[in-house]
Protein backbone atom coordinates (compact mmCIF):
# COMPACT_ATOMS: atom_id res chain seq x y z
CA UNK A 1 0.00 0.00 0.00
CA UNK A 2 1.34 3.06 -1.20
CA UNK A 3 2.43 5.66 1.91
CA UNK A 4 -0.31 8.34 2.72
CA UNK A 5 0.77 11.78 3.18
CA UNK A 6 -0.37 14.77 4.14
CA UNK A 7 0.80 18.19 4.61
CA UNK A 8 2.55 19.41 8.30
CA UNK A 9 0.87 21.40 10.93
CA UNK A 10 -0.08 24.84 9.99
CA UNK A 11 2.17 26.28 12.82
CA UNK A 12 5.12 24.33 11.21
CA UNK A 13 4.79 26.35 8.18
CA UNK A 14 6.95 29.63 6.93
CA UNK A 15 3.62 31.83 6.51
CA UNK A 16 1.05 30.87 8.93
CA UNK A 17 -2.33 31.03 6.94
CA UNK A 18 -3.65 34.45 7.88
CA UNK A 19 -6.74 34.73 10.16
CA UNK A 20 -8.93 35.59 6.69
CA UNK A 21 -7.37 32.41 5.03
CA UNK A 22 -8.64 29.93 8.00
CA UNK A 23 -11.96 31.64 7.92
CA UNK A 24 -12.37 30.91 4.55
CA UNK A 25 -11.20 26.96 5.17
CA UNK A 26 -13.36 27.18 7.91
CA UNK A 27 -16.73 28.26 5.64
CA UNK A 28 -15.40 25.60 3.04
CA UNK A 29 -15.41 23.08 5.82
CA UNK A 30 -18.63 23.27 6.91
CA UNK A 31 -19.77 24.25 3.59
CA UNK A 32 -18.14 20.21 2.73
CA UNK A 33 -19.90 18.95 5.56
CA UNK A 34 -23.67 20.71 4.76
CA UNK A 35 -23.17 18.00 0.91
CA UNK A 36 -22.01 14.90 2.54
CA UNK A 37 -25.43 13.39 3.31
CA UNK A 38 -28.33 15.17 0.99
CA UNK A 39 -26.90 12.90 -1.67
CA UNK A 40 -28.16 9.62 0.38
CA UNK A 41 -30.73 11.19 2.82
CA UNK A 42 -32.56 12.15 -0.29
CA UNK A 43 -32.99 8.33 -1.29
CA UNK A 44 -34.85 6.86 1.66
CA UNK A 45 -38.50 9.03 1.69
CA UNK A 46 -38.80 8.11 -1.95
CA UNK A 47 -37.17 4.37 -2.23
CA UNK A 48 -40.85 3.27 -2.92
CA UNK A 49 -40.63 5.34 -6.14
CA UNK A 50 -37.62 4.94 -7.40
CA UNK A 51 -37.93 0.99 -6.94
CA UNK A 52 -41.32 1.89 -9.43
CA UNK A 53 -39.84 4.25 -11.69
CA UNK A 54 -36.60 2.20 -12.21
CA UNK A 55 -38.17 -1.53 -11.94
CA UNK A 56 -36.46 -2.31 -8.74
CA UNK A 57 -36.76 -5.75 -6.60
CA UNK A 58 -36.36 -5.63 -3.13
CA UNK A 59 -32.80 -6.99 -3.17
CA UNK A 60 -31.84 -4.57 -5.75
CA UNK A 61 -33.39 -1.78 -3.01
CA UNK A 62 -31.26 -2.97 -0.71
CA UNK A 63 -28.10 -2.87 -3.14
CA UNK A 64 -29.45 0.68 -3.65
CA UNK A 65 -29.47 1.64 0.31
CA UNK A 66 -26.10 0.27 0.36
CA UNK A 67 -23.79 1.23 -2.53
CA UNK A 68 -23.27 4.76 -1.15
CA UNK A 69 -21.65 3.04 2.51
CA UNK A 70 -19.72 1.13 -0.34
CA UNK A 71 -18.67 4.26 -2.47
CA UNK A 72 -17.44 5.79 0.80
CA UNK A 73 -15.25 2.87 1.55
CA UNK A 74 -13.96 2.38 -2.11
CA UNK A 75 -13.45 6.51 -3.00
CA UNK A 76 -12.31 7.50 0.79
CA UNK A 77 -8.81 5.18 0.44
CA UNK A 78 -8.00 7.49 -2.63
CA UNK A 79 -8.61 10.96 -0.14
CA UNK A 80 -4.55 11.03 1.08
CA UNK A 81 -2.77 9.77 -2.05
CA UNK A 82 -4.36 12.86 -4.11
CA UNK A 83 -4.01 15.25 -1.28
CA UNK A 84 -0.31 14.60 -1.57
CA UNK A 85 -0.42 15.37 -5.10
CA UNK A 86 -2.69 18.25 -5.43
CA UNK A 87 -3.51 21.05 -3.13
CA UNK A 88 -6.48 19.98 -0.73
CA UNK A 89 -8.93 23.20 -2.06
CA UNK A 90 -8.52 21.11 -5.73
CA UNK A 91 -9.14 17.69 -4.78
CA UNK A 92 -12.11 18.49 -2.50
CA UNK A 93 -13.15 21.04 -5.55
CA UNK A 94 -12.71 18.58 -7.74
CA UNK A 95 -14.99 16.11 -5.32
CA UNK A 96 -17.56 18.04 -5.29
CA UNK A 97 -17.73 18.78 -8.50
CA UNK A 98 -17.90 14.96 -9.42
CA UNK A 99 -20.93 15.19 -7.16
CA UNK A 100 -23.08 17.64 -8.68
CA UNK A 101 -22.57 15.88 -11.79
CA UNK A 102 -23.64 12.65 -10.16
CA UNK A 103 -26.56 13.95 -8.67
CA UNK A 104 -28.00 15.35 -12.24
CA UNK A 105 -26.89 12.18 -13.75
CA UNK A 106 -28.92 10.11 -11.35
CA UNK A 107 -32.20 12.26 -11.54
CA UNK A 108 -32.35 12.23 -15.14
CA UNK A 109 -31.23 7.75 -14.94
CA UNK A 110 -33.86 5.86 -16.80
CA UNK A 111 -32.26 2.16 -16.54
CA UNK A 112 -30.80 1.32 -12.93
CA UNK A 113 -27.42 0.97 -14.69
CA UNK A 114 -27.10 5.05 -15.48
CA UNK A 115 -28.73 5.06 -11.84
CA UNK A 116 -25.72 3.54 -10.11
CA UNK A 117 -23.15 5.52 -12.16
CA UNK A 118 -24.79 8.80 -11.06
CA UNK A 119 -25.03 7.44 -7.80
CA UNK A 120 -21.32 6.35 -7.70
CA UNK A 121 -20.21 9.95 -9.08
CA UNK A 122 -22.33 11.68 -6.38
CA UNK A 123 -20.76 10.07 -3.44
CA UNK A 124 -17.21 11.24 -4.64
CA UNK A 125 -18.01 14.49 -2.69
CA UNK A 126 -19.04 12.43 0.22
CA UNK A 127 -16.52 10.04 0.38
CA UNK A 128 -13.36 12.34 0.06
CA UNK A 129 -14.84 14.60 2.23
CA UNK A 130 -15.46 11.50 5.42
CA UNK A 131 -11.47 10.67 5.26
CA UNK A 132 -9.87 14.17 4.99
CA UNK A 133 -12.56 16.81 7.01
CA UNK A 134 -10.74 15.14 10.42
CA UNK A 135 -7.55 15.71 9.24
CA UNK A 136 -8.10 19.71 7.52
CA UNK A 137 -9.37 20.36 11.08
CA UNK A 138 -6.34 18.98 13.11
CA UNK A 139 -3.89 20.68 10.67
CA UNK A 140 -5.73 24.47 10.72
CA UNK A 141 -7.41 24.06 14.01
CA UNK A 142 -5.25 21.84 16.15
CA UNK A 143 -6.31 24.30 19.63
CA UNK A 144 -10.09 23.81 17.85
CA UNK A 145 -10.73 20.32 17.01
CA UNK A 146 -13.83 19.99 19.11
CA UNK A 147 -15.41 23.28 17.84
CA UNK A 148 -14.61 22.31 14.36
CA UNK A 149 -15.63 19.03 14.10
CA UNK A 150 -19.04 20.23 16.21
CA UNK A 151 -19.36 23.18 13.54
CA UNK A 152 -19.27 20.53 10.41
CA UNK A 153 -20.66 17.75 12.14
CA UNK A 154 -23.98 19.92 12.60
CA UNK A 155 -23.50 21.02 9.02
CA UNK A 156 -23.81 17.26 7.82
CA UNK A 157 -26.75 16.93 10.01
CA UNK A 158 -28.22 19.96 8.93
CA UNK A 159 -28.05 19.19 5.35
CA UNK A 160 -29.23 15.55 5.88
CA UNK A 161 -31.96 16.74 7.92
CA UNK A 162 -33.12 19.21 5.29
CA UNK A 163 -32.14 16.04 2.63
CA UNK A 164 -34.62 13.93 4.51
CA UNK A 165 -37.47 16.36 5.02
CA UNK A 166 -37.98 18.19 1.82
CA UNK A 167 -37.34 15.00 -0.23
CA UNK A 168 -40.79 13.72 -0.41
CA UNK A 169 -43.06 17.36 -0.59
CA UNK A 170 -40.63 18.52 -3.38
CA UNK A 171 -41.70 14.88 -4.99
CA UNK A 172 -45.55 15.31 -4.61
CA UNK A 173 -45.31 18.79 -5.73
CA UNK A 174 -43.45 18.29 -9.00
CA UNK A 175 -46.51 15.41 -9.70
CA UNK A 176 -45.00 12.64 -12.10
CA UNK A 177 -41.85 11.36 -11.76
CA UNK A 178 -41.41 14.19 -8.87
CA UNK A 179 -38.62 11.91 -7.33
CA UNK A 180 -36.13 12.93 -10.53
CA UNK A 181 -36.65 16.62 -9.16
CA UNK A 182 -36.69 15.59 -5.58
CA UNK A 183 -32.90 13.67 -6.16
CA UNK A 184 -31.18 16.26 -8.48
CA UNK A 185 -31.94 19.55 -6.30
CA UNK A 186 -29.50 19.32 -4.12
CA UNK A 187 -27.08 19.82 -6.98
CA UNK A 188 -27.32 23.67 -6.27
CA UNK A 189 -25.50 22.81 -2.89
CA UNK A 190 -22.62 20.73 -4.03
CA UNK A 191 -21.79 23.63 -6.96
CA UNK A 192 -21.77 26.02 -4.23
CA UNK A 193 -19.34 23.75 -2.02
CA UNK A 194 -16.95 23.34 -5.02
CA UNK A 195 -16.77 26.82 -5.38
CA UNK A 196 -15.66 28.06 -2.05
CA UNK A 197 -12.98 25.48 -2.34
CA UNK A 198 -11.66 27.21 -5.52
CA UNK A 199 -11.25 30.42 -3.78
CA UNK A 200 -9.29 28.90 -1.35
CA UNK A 201 -6.02 30.40 -2.71
CA UNK A 202 -2.70 28.98 -2.36
CA UNK A 203 -0.09 31.18 -0.93
CA UNK A 204 3.52 31.93 -2.08
CA UNK A 205 6.50 30.82 0.82
CA UNK A 206 9.32 28.73 1.12
CA UNK A 207 9.00 24.57 0.37
CA UNK A 208 10.10 22.40 3.23
CA UNK A 209 13.08 20.07 2.37
CA UNK A 210 11.01 16.98 3.48
CA UNK A 211 7.67 15.72 4.48
CA UNK A 212 6.34 13.20 7.05
CA UNK A 213 4.59 10.43 5.92
CA UNK A 214 2.32 7.60 7.38
CA UNK A 215 1.70 4.05 5.95
CA UNK A 216 -1.95 2.50 6.14
CA UNK A 217 -0.77 -0.57 6.18
CA UNK A 218 1.10 -0.29 9.52
CA UNK A 219 -2.41 0.65 11.38
CA UNK A 220 -3.18 -3.18 11.60
CA UNK A 221 -0.74 -3.33 14.44
CA UNK A 222 -2.12 -1.21 16.34
CA UNK A 223 -5.68 -2.57 18.55
CA UNK A 224 -6.86 0.78 18.96
CA UNK A 225 -6.93 0.91 15.28
CA UNK A 226 -8.74 -1.70 14.16
CA UNK A 227 -11.24 -1.29 17.17
CA UNK A 228 -11.59 2.44 16.18
CA UNK A 229 -12.73 1.01 12.31
CA UNK A 230 -14.78 -1.86 13.28
CA UNK A 231 -17.10 1.00 16.17
CA UNK A 232 -17.17 3.66 12.93
CA UNK A 233 -18.34 0.45 10.58
CA UNK A 234 -21.07 -0.85 13.77
CA UNK A 235 -22.41 3.02 13.85
CA UNK A 236 -22.29 3.77 10.25
CA UNK A 237 -24.41 0.42 9.72
CA UNK A 238 -27.24 1.82 12.79
CA UNK A 239 -27.26 5.40 10.33
CA UNK A 240 -27.54 3.65 7.16
CA UNK A 241 -30.29 1.29 8.37
CA UNK A 242 -32.37 4.05 9.84
CA UNK A 243 -31.89 6.25 6.94
CA UNK A 244 -32.49 3.74 4.52
CA UNK A 245 -35.16 1.96 5.94
CA UNK A 246 -36.69 3.30 8.56
CA UNK A 247 -39.47 5.38 6.36
CA UNK A 248 -40.03 2.45 4.20
CA UNK A 249 -40.79 0.66 7.42
CA UNK A 250 -43.16 3.07 8.49
CA UNK A 251 -45.13 3.10 5.24
CA UNK A 252 -45.46 -0.83 5.62
CA UNK A 253 -46.80 -0.48 8.86
CA UNK A 254 -49.88 2.13 8.15
CA UNK A 255 -47.73 5.43 7.92
CA UNK A 256 -48.37 7.39 5.59
CA UNK A 257 -45.09 8.53 2.97
CA UNK A 258 -45.67 12.25 4.47
CA UNK A 259 -45.44 11.06 7.94
CA UNK A 260 -43.01 8.96 7.46
CA UNK A 261 -40.78 11.58 5.55
CA UNK A 262 -41.36 13.93 8.02
CA UNK A 263 -40.44 10.94 10.85
CA UNK A 264 -37.14 10.59 8.73
CA UNK A 265 -36.51 14.54 9.08
CA UNK A 266 -37.28 14.00 12.32
CA UNK A 267 -34.72 11.95 13.38
CA UNK A 268 -31.73 13.84 11.42
CA UNK A 269 -33.36 17.05 12.84
CA UNK A 270 -32.52 15.39 16.55
CA UNK A 271 -29.28 14.97 15.29
CA UNK A 272 -28.29 18.35 14.44
CA UNK A 273 -27.74 19.81 18.00
CA UNK A 274 -26.08 16.51 19.23
CA UNK A 275 -23.74 16.66 16.77
CA UNK A 276 -22.77 20.36 18.05
CA UNK A 277 -22.51 19.28 21.64
CA UNK A 278 -20.90 15.82 21.69
CA UNK A 279 -17.30 16.64 20.31
CA UNK A 280 -16.71 19.50 22.98
CA UNK A 281 -18.05 16.78 25.96
CA UNK A 282 -15.88 13.91 23.98
CA UNK A 283 -12.43 15.92 24.14
CA UNK A 284 -13.12 15.21 27.72
CA UNK A 285 -11.55 11.56 28.62
CA UNK A 286 -13.69 11.35 32.16
CA UNK A 287 -16.84 11.86 29.71
CA UNK A 288 -16.35 9.58 26.94
CA UNK A 289 -17.90 6.56 29.05
CA UNK A 290 -21.02 8.05 30.35
CA UNK A 291 -21.42 9.71 27.06
CA UNK A 292 -21.16 6.38 25.25
CA UNK A 293 -23.73 4.36 27.51
CA UNK A 294 -26.08 6.96 26.73
CA UNK A 295 -26.05 6.75 23.22
CA UNK A 296 -26.13 3.15 23.30
CA UNK A 297 -28.91 2.84 25.52
CA UNK A 298 -31.18 5.50 23.35
CA UNK A 299 -30.51 3.12 20.38
CA UNK A 300 -31.62 0.09 22.49
CA UNK A 301 -34.74 1.91 23.20
CA UNK A 302 -35.18 3.52 19.76
CA UNK A 303 -35.07 -0.05 18.44
CA UNK A 304 -37.16 -1.87 20.24
CA UNK A 305 -39.97 0.61 20.60
CA UNK A 306 -40.13 1.18 16.59
CA UNK A 307 -40.09 -2.73 16.22
CA UNK A 308 -42.98 -3.24 19.21
CA UNK A 309 -44.78 -0.43 18.90
CA UNK A 310 -44.06 1.55 15.23
CA UNK A 311 -47.74 3.42 15.13
CA UNK A 312 -47.84 4.43 19.14
CA UNK A 313 -44.94 6.65 19.51
CA UNK A 314 -43.19 7.26 16.44
CA UNK A 315 -41.67 10.70 16.79
CA UNK A 316 -40.25 8.97 20.13
CA UNK A 317 -38.48 6.02 18.65
CA UNK A 318 -36.73 8.19 15.49
CA UNK A 319 -36.08 11.13 18.42
CA UNK A 320 -34.08 8.21 20.34
CA UNK A 321 -32.59 6.82 17.54
CA UNK A 322 -31.39 10.55 16.58
CA UNK A 323 -29.67 10.56 19.92
CA UNK A 324 -28.23 7.65 19.52
CA UNK A 325 -26.61 8.52 16.41
CA UNK A 326 -24.36 10.76 18.48
CA UNK A 327 -21.95 8.04 18.11
CA UNK A 328 -20.76 9.57 14.99
CA UNK A 329 -19.46 12.96 15.98
CA UNK A 330 -17.83 10.24 19.07
CA UNK A 331 -16.28 8.65 16.76
CA UNK A 332 -15.02 11.22 14.47
CA UNK A 333 -13.32 13.27 17.10
CA UNK A 334 -11.86 10.58 19.00
CA UNK A 335 -10.04 9.85 15.20
CA UNK A 336 -7.99 13.25 15.75
CA UNK A 337 -7.71 11.95 19.68
CA UNK A 338 -6.07 9.08 18.83
CA UNK A 339 -3.41 10.60 16.72
CA UNK A 340 -0.56 12.43 17.97
CA UNK A 341 -0.19 13.96 14.00
CA UNK A 342 -2.43 15.11 11.29
CA UNK A 343 -0.26 13.03 9.23
CA UNK A 344 -1.32 10.16 11.16
CA UNK A 345 -5.00 11.33 11.85
CA UNK A 346 -5.14 11.32 7.79
CA UNK A 347 -4.12 7.41 7.97
CA UNK A 348 -6.47 6.21 10.55
CA UNK A 349 -9.01 8.50 9.43
CA UNK A 350 -9.10 6.83 6.23
CA UNK A 351 -8.37 3.00 7.38
CA UNK A 352 -11.02 3.83 9.74
CA UNK A 353 -13.75 5.02 7.79
CA UNK A 354 -13.02 2.89 4.63
CA UNK A 355 -12.90 -0.33 6.33
CA UNK A 356 -15.29 0.61 8.62
CA UNK A 357 -17.91 1.65 5.68
CA UNK A 358 -17.09 -1.79 4.39
CA UNK A 359 -18.66 -3.36 7.44
CA UNK A 360 -21.53 -1.08 7.43
CA UNK A 361 -22.49 -1.12 3.82
CA UNK A 362 -23.59 -5.29 4.71
CA UNK A 363 -26.59 -3.64 6.97
CA UNK A 364 -28.76 -2.07 4.61
CA UNK A 365 -28.02 -4.50 1.82
CA UNK A 366 -28.61 -7.38 4.43
CA UNK A 367 -32.02 -6.00 5.52
CA UNK A 368 -33.04 -5.36 1.71
CA UNK A 369 -32.47 -8.96 0.99
CA UNK A 370 -34.23 -10.88 4.59
CA UNK A 371 -36.88 -8.50 3.61
CA UNK A 372 -37.16 -10.04 0.37
CA UNK A 373 -37.10 -13.26 1.72
CA UNK A 374 -39.52 -13.20 4.60
CA UNK A 375 -41.79 -10.24 3.65
CA UNK A 376 -41.46 -8.27 6.93
CA UNK A 377 -38.48 -6.52 9.15
CA UNK A 378 -37.40 -8.78 11.56
CA UNK A 379 -34.24 -9.30 10.43
CA UNK A 380 -33.65 -5.66 10.08
CA UNK A 381 -34.16 -5.09 14.15
CA UNK A 382 -32.30 -8.34 15.04
CA UNK A 383 -28.79 -6.57 12.90
CA UNK A 384 -29.55 -3.11 14.78
CA UNK A 385 -29.89 -4.61 18.04
CA UNK A 386 -26.84 -6.63 17.79
CA UNK A 387 -24.75 -3.69 16.16
CA UNK A 388 -25.37 -2.02 19.37
CA UNK A 389 -24.49 -4.96 21.46
CA UNK A 390 -21.16 -4.53 19.30
CA UNK A 391 -20.93 -0.68 19.84
CA UNK A 392 -20.69 -1.22 23.59
CA UNK A 393 -17.91 -3.82 23.63
CA UNK A 394 -15.67 -1.89 21.24
CA UNK A 395 -16.69 1.40 22.72
CA UNK A 396 -14.22 0.07 26.01
CA UNK A 397 -11.16 -0.05 23.93
CA UNK A 398 -11.76 3.16 21.76
CA UNK A 399 -12.43 5.01 25.01
CA UNK A 400 -9.42 4.59 26.49
CA UNK A 401 -6.69 7.34 26.58
CA UNK A 402 -4.34 5.90 24.24
CA UNK A 403 -2.74 6.84 20.43
CA UNK A 404 -2.76 4.61 17.67
CA UNK A 405 1.21 6.26 16.99
CA UNK A 406 2.53 4.70 20.35
CA UNK A 407 0.96 0.98 19.83
CA UNK A 408 2.49 0.52 16.03
CA UNK A 409 5.73 1.58 17.65
CA UNK A 410 5.76 -0.81 20.01
CA UNK A 411 4.14 -3.57 16.84
CA UNK A 412 6.93 -2.45 13.92
CA UNK A 413 10.53 -1.95 15.30
CA UNK A 414 12.06 0.84 13.86
CA UNK A 415 8.44 2.57 12.97
CA UNK A 416 7.93 5.85 13.66
CA UNK A 417 5.03 8.34 12.80
CA UNK A 418 7.12 9.92 10.40
CA UNK A 419 8.76 8.83 7.99
CA UNK A 420 11.72 10.60 5.83
CA UNK A 421 11.42 10.06 1.72
CA UNK A 422 13.17 11.06 -0.98
CA UNK A 423 10.98 12.25 -3.85
CA UNK A 424 9.28 15.56 -3.72
CA UNK A 425 5.28 16.33 -4.92
CA UNK A 426 3.81 20.24 -4.41
CA UNK A 427 1.26 19.16 -1.54
CA UNK A 428 -0.66 22.95 -1.03
CA UNK A 429 -3.49 24.05 0.31
CA UNK A 430 -4.33 27.16 1.55
CA UNK A 431 -1.34 27.20 3.47
CA UNK A 432 2.33 28.31 2.17
CA UNK A 433 3.39 25.25 -0.40
CA UNK A 434 4.75 22.70 1.46
CA UNK A 435 7.26 19.46 0.30
CA UNK A 436 5.14 15.79 -0.07
CA UNK A 437 6.84 12.89 -0.26
CA UNK A 438 5.58 9.46 -0.95
CA UNK A 439 7.15 6.18 -0.43
CA UNK A 440 6.65 2.98 -1.48
CA UNK A 441 7.90 -0.16 -2.52
CA UNK A 442 6.64 -1.05 -6.18
CA UNK A 443 6.44 2.75 -7.91
CA UNK A 444 7.69 6.00 -6.53
CA UNK A 445 4.67 8.01 -6.61
CA UNK A 446 2.83 4.83 -5.35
Amino acid sequence: MAGVTGTAPAQEAPTAPARRGLVLIGTAIVLTGLNLRTAVNSVGPVLEEIEQGLGLSSALAGLLTSLPVLCFAALGFAGPPLTARYRDSHVLAGALGAMAVGLVVRSLADAFPLFLLGTVLAMTGGALGNVLLPSLVKRYFPHRTGLMVGAYGTALSAGGAVASVATQPIAESVGADGWRWALGVWTVLAAVGALVWLLVPARPGATRASHTAVRMRHLVHSRLALALALFFGLQSMQAYVIVGWTAQYLRDSGVSAHTAGLLLGLNTLVVIPVNAVVPALTVRANLQRPLLGFFLGCYAVGWVGLWQAPQTAPWLWVTLLGVGMGTFSMVLTLLGLRARTPETTAALSTAAQGWGYVLAAGGPLLVGVLRGATGGYTGMFVLALAGVAGLAALGWVVTRDRYVDDEVERSVPGWSPAGRCTEVLEAAGAEAPVSAHVRDAGSPRG
